[in-house]
Parts: C-alpha cells; sequence; structure tokens
C-alpha cells in the first residue's frame, strides 16, 4: 500500500479513516474538499483542480482522501490499493449531521447548518454513484487492492491489525 485512494459517499468516514491509517503507515494525505474549495465558499477551476491532482498522482506515495466521481477513474488507474465506504445512506446522513459546527482539516469553512443540496446528493449517491464505483471496480480490478468497508466497525479491525 503505497499508493490509497479512499473513495465513499459524504459522511461515511473517508477522511477520518484517512487521517487514523495516514497515522499508522506514514504516507502523505492529500484532501481532495482542501483542494477545490476556497474558504469563501467558492471553488478552483476544474483545470487547477486537474493540474494539482496530476501532480499529486505523480508522486511515489500517497493517500488520497475524496470522492469527486469526475476524476475517480484517473485515480484508480493511478493507485494500488482502493479503499471504499459502501455504507448504507442513513449512515452517511447521521455522519453530515455529527460534523455539523465542527472544524475539519480537509474544509476551509465550519459547515453550521443543512445544505439541503447536499443533502439530495448524499441520499441520491447510491442510487447514482454506487454502480458507477462498481463498474470502475470491476474495469480495475487486476493488479489493485480493493477494500470495501460495509460498516464503521470493518474500517476500526482494519486499523487495529496494520502495524
Amino acid at each position: 500500500m503505497k499508493k490509497i485512494i479512499v473513495i465513499g459517499c459524504s459522511g461515511s468516514g473517508k477522511t477520518t479513516f484517512a487521517e487514523r491509517l495516514r497515522d499508522k503507515i506514514g504516507l502523505p494525505l492529500f484532501y481532495l474538499d482542501a483542494i477545490w474549495h476556497k474558504p469563501d465558499r467558492t471553488h478552483i477551476s476544474r483545470e487547477y483542480f486537474d493540474a494539482r491532482l496530476g501532480e499529486i498522482l505523480a508522486l511515489d506515495r500517497w493517500i488520497i482522501d475524496g470522492n469527486y466521481s469526475r476524476t475517480l477513474e484517473r485515480r484508480i488507474e493511478a493507485c494500488d490499493t482502493v479503499i471504499w465506504f459502501d455504507l448504507p445512506t442513513e449512515v452517511c446522513l447521521e455522519g453530515v449531521r455529527e460534523r455539523r459546527g465542527k472544524p475539519r482539516i480537509d474544509m476551509p469553512w465550519v459547515e453550521t447548518e443543512e445544505d439541503p443540496e447536499f443533502i439530495e446528493l448524499i441520499k441520491k449517491y447510491n442510487d447514482e454513484q454506487r454502480p458507477k464505483v462498481l463498474s470502475l471496480l470491476e474495469k480495475y480490478r487486476s493488479g489493485r487492492e480493493i477494500i470495501v468497508f460495509r460498516n464503521r466497525r470493518e474500517a476500526d479491525e482494519l486499523l487495529a491489525v496494520i502495524n
């Protein structure tokens, strides 16, 4: 595990897991949200994002935290390990509720209220994004370790056995 992507629906626990994994194995961690978002709640251009992602992918070792379906295939092609949080919608919605009002290292602002559009994206993830993830994982299964968590306990169990 030298080039790892951590993917899944918002609120699934990707960032918390990625940070704990980084602390265990010492790889540099890159947050796609921190690259995309600006403090004024706007975002950088796609071109700049893609260029920055290319710089990260060219490195020898990394963990990349974030879903960003537009660039998912590019990241899967470049990685040796995919860690996918394939959790129920309600678990992800609860994860977003629990983090509201708390500073996050991956976001340049604190979410203080519910964003109906964001909540709707989470509710649609399993119907709209999950099939795309499954298709890409099948396409790139060869030569990669693919770890799928169906609950957060499985993520904790993996971290417990990593030295």
